[in-house]
């Protein structure tokens, strides 16, 4: 029987390597299946992937990274709005000549 291997490039990171990995394991899973071969757990596996169920469960995580990335966001401007009032309140206080109160406008007098 020949069997024809593609040939991969090495991979160049952990992570590279993993998604080659799991690559060859889908499929040697697919090759499995269609000579009928395949462990009962390979099929249930694949059952759920395709069931309901999972593709909800999917779209629910995907729904909850895009909040989580929203909020990250949300604090980011935030922060810049902040930094922006701050930077606006020290330039009244110096139009109107006050200066903002630091370490630096401190005195010390030695007798």
């Amino acid at each position: 029987m020949a069997t024809s291997k593609r040939k991969r490039r090495p991979a160049t990171s952990p992570e590279a390597r993993e998604n080659q990995l799991i690559s060859s394991a889908i499929d040697l899973a697919e090759k499995q299946i269609q000579d009928g071969t395949a462990a009962a757990q390979v099929i249930t596996h694949y059952l759920k992937l395709g069931s309901t169920r999972e593709r909800l469960e999917q779209e629910r995580l995907a729904n909850e990274n895009e909040v989580l990335r929203a909020k990250v966001e949300a604090m980011a401007s935030s922060k810049r709005i902040e930094e922006l009032y701050e930077a606006a309140l020290n330039a009244m206080r110096n139009y109107s000549g006050k200066y903002s109160t630091t370490d630096d406008d401190e005195f010390d007098y030695e007798d």
